[in-house]
């Protein structure tokens, strides 16, 4: 058993803990998450402006007629969300070579910029605000990327402006920037002036069957199983995963708020916070129910004690102590039931939300007899609880996480 668990750890947990700490995935992590006061500041304008009551009532009846005026904070913030994500995602990747954060972030944003193509109209020269915001995501998260790799080469070949020792830091670092803003500047104008591409439209088409199949059966399914998968391993799935699919999941939301907004249809049904409302209830792999379950029928006195300590993180969706105090990490005994939970969650709702059984806000209609979160106490973990923890797993636990030293 020992010799298969250090088979997985080299072979699996090695590699995929590499994936998630490379400096350009864990740019666009960064970059989106920097970008996260703003998408729930815009949201709460977004709420009042579409206010989830009777249509019929004063405030809705308000709000519709002074929606403009209203939805001016949101497209200000959540509308050109794309904008902030670049900028972060370039001060992180400059950062990730020790190079000037502020500097890389104001060079990514430049180069986004000049890849949209300006209006004229009557007079004057516009911008649309829609490739700013879910449209201009994955572009600008690539430009913000190849703009610092240019800068980076650019201080590695010594290809700067060198200022006298008696002018400040403060004031010299930002010159060294000049010169990789000339060159992408003029690669840039060069591609949407000249040649008139339109790099936004280009890397949306080239996207699109990637946009689509993350909204797809399939396409949640391998997000929810590679989460739990890596859990098994002690790696952060939701870190891991989400580094590379929170984008797509990002576009989602985005493209269902303008809906909103404009009072149409939400198009997409897997944002992240549908992960979050129907799958991850209490963490990843509905660990909310073998809370619940050590609760109500654990025997074991080590699962009653550590599930009562992990029960206010559950709460709030964070599934670390339950997974490495328990542990659910390299446990068989328990990873069968956070996978298979995770996995009919997902394909329930995925089939209930298309029918109206429930609706995205986690509400059930009055078609839905058990629930969409029947599966949180389920015979899995209640068989699973009734025993204790196979002695082999704790002492194997206790060897590789130093939490167990003292137990």
């Amino acid at each position: 058993m020992e010799k298969f668990f250090d088979f997985l750890d080299r072979r699996v947990a090695g590699p995929m803990s590499m994936v998630s700490e490379q400096r350009h995935i864990r740019a666009i992590r960064d970059g989106v998450i920097s970008a996260i006061p703003f998408i729930i500041a815009g949201s709460f304008i977004l709420i009042i402006a579409a206010p989830p009551v009777p249509e019929t009532s004063g405030f809705a009846m308000w709000a519709k007629s002074h929606a403009e005026q209203i939805l001016v904070p949101y497209r200000m913030t959540f509308g050109i969300m794309s904008l902030y994500v670049c900028f972060g995602v370039g001060s992180s990747l400059a950062r990730s070579y020790d190079l000037d954060g502020l500097a890389g972030g104001q060079l990514g944003v430049a180069v986004f910029l000049l890849s949209l193509t300006p209006k004229t109209f009557k007079g004057g020269i516009y911008l649309a605000l829609d490739g700013l915001g879910s449209k201009g995501l994955f572009p600008a998260m690539i430009l913000a990327l190849l703009a610092v790799e240019v800068m980076r080469v650019c201080y590695k070949y010594d290809l700067t402006f060198k200022m006298p020792e008696q002018v400040p830091e403060s004031v010299s670092r930002y010159f060294g920037a000049v010169v990789p803003t000339f060159i992408v500047m003029g690669v840039m104008a060069l591609v949407s002036v000249v040649f008139k591409i339109d790099i936004v439209d280009a890397v949306q088409q080239g996207l699109s069957p990637l946009v689509k199949a993350g909204d797809s059966l399939p396409g949640v399914l391998v997000p929810a199983f590679l989460v739990v998968f890596l859990w098994f391993f002690g790696i952060s799935g939701d870190s891991v995963v989400g580094s590379v699919a929170r984008p797509v999941w990002l576009q989602y939301l985005s493209d269902n708020a303008d809906a909103v907004a404009a009072s149409t249809p939400a198009p997409h049904i897997a944002p992240e916070t549908f992960f979050q409302w129907f799958v991850s209830i209490g963490g990843s792999g509905a660990t909310i129910g073998l809370v619940i379950a050590g609760f109500l029928v654990g025997k074991a006195k080590y699962t009653k004690s550590i599930t009562r300590a992990v029960a206010v993180p559950a709460l709030f969706n964070i599934s670390e102590p339950i997974m490495f105090g328990l542990p659910v990490m390299m446990n068989p005994f328990f990873y069968c039931s956070i996978s298979a939970d995770s996995i009919d969650l997902m394909r329930g709702d995925l089939v209930r939300l298309p029918l109206g059984i429930c609706d995205l806000y986690g509400r059930a209609t009055s078609m839905d007899v058990a629930g969409s979160d029947r599966c949180v106490l389920s015979d899995r973990w209640r068989l699973a609880c009734r025993h204790p923890v196979p002695d082999e797993y704790i002492n194997l636990d206790r060897r590789l996480l130093s939490v167990y030293e003292d137990v």
